[in-house]
């Protein structure tokens, strides 16, 4: 049964075993990431941006999600740790002379090199199609191989001169564990940044509160001298009587408290500086004034283009007879 014809049927066509793991192809794998948007899924194209976790975006990508994220989108799990523009940073790349792009092969027929890339390291030259590390500086966006930091070390950078520290540096692509490296050392800075925030608030609520509160309670005393008594806000009696010469108290001397003449003190700098202000803005009134007489006197309706009773002539009728 079965065997007509010569048709001699295989084992696995005939025994159903369990299901092979499907392995992706790591060249694929790697132009996904290398040169295709972690977002939309279209290839890169300038300007190109990355966030806190190394991923390559196209910027146009990224602000229609930042403006409408109510979509619903294929890859939104990717940026949703994006709260604004300025979690991005725009990529400053070093294109590949090498790279011609789909001019090439417009007719399919050509060998198309999966490993060229668009852009190189300016330091060494290697490509950044995935085979090897890469990372971008935090101060600049300027974008370098790890080979040519390790082998050129310094603290400032390559392409630009821009000073950076080890912290600004973050790996573009980088494998689970460093992406998770980098989500703790982001949610770090972002708990830092909320406190300062908050201590800031704080700071700032304090300076405020605190004039007012003067302004509502003033520290200086206001004295009243009767009798030699000074009151105080409070209605406490501070007088200190004096002696006399026959040992009895008088109080026809009292000492003035240090807080009313700085009170005096302070009232009469406020009365002096708002005379002085009444009297610049009496100066701009007069000269306001004058500029409008002087704008006024142009035009015949003024008082000064009018004629005078000596001025004006006698009352002639006009007659077209007489020329």
């Amino acid at each position: 049964m079965g065997c007509d014809g010569g048709t001699i049927p295989k084992r696995h066509e005939l025994v159903k075993g369990p299901k092979k793991v499907e392995k992706v192809d790591k060249n694929a794998a790697l132009a996904a990431r290398w040169k295709y948007c972690a977002l939309s899924t279209e290839k890169l194209r300038r300007p190109i941006v990355t966030c806190d976790l190394g991923r390559l975006y196209n910027k146009d990508a990224v602000i229609e999600f930042l403006l409408d994220k109510s979509a619903d989108r294929p890859n939104s799990e990717v940026v949703s740790h994006l709260r604004g523009i300025k979690d991005i940073k725009e990529l400053n790349l070093t294109d590949n002379p090498a790279w011609e792009g789909e001019r090439r092969n417009t007719k399919g027929d050509r060998y198309e090199d999966m490993h060229c890339a668009m852009f190189i390291c300016p330091v060494v030259g290697l490509e950044m199609n995935g085979k090897h590390r890469f990372c971008f500086l935090r101060t600049c966006g300027c974008v370098f191989s790890d080979r040519a930091l390790k082998e050129v070390k310094t603290e400032i950078c390559h392409k630009c001169g821009d000073p950076f520290k080890e912290e600004d540096l973050v790996v573009l692509n980088g494998t689970k564990e460093e992406v998770e490296k980098l989500r703790k050392i982001m949610e770090e800075k972002r708990a830092k940044a909320k406190a300062t925030k908050k201590s800031k608030k704080s700071k700032f609520a304090e300076t405020v509160s605190k004039p007012s509160e003067s302004k509502e309670n003033p520290d200086s005393t206001e004295t009243v001298f009767a009798e030699g008594k000074t009151s105080t806000e409070n209605g406490e009696d501070r007088s200190q009587p004096v002696p006399g010469p026959s040992g009895s108290s008088s109080s026809s001397k009292v000492v003035k408290p240090l807080a009313a003449s700085g009170s005096l003190a302070a009232s009469g700098s406020l009365a002096a500086s708002g005379s002085l202000a009444e009297s610049g803005s009496k100066r701009s009134i007069q000269s306001m004034e004058e500029k409008s007489e002087t704008y006024k006197s142009l035009f015949t309706s003024h008082s000064s283009a009018k004629r005078t009773k000596a001025q004006t002539s006698n009352w002639v009728t006009h007659t077209p007879y007489h020329f």
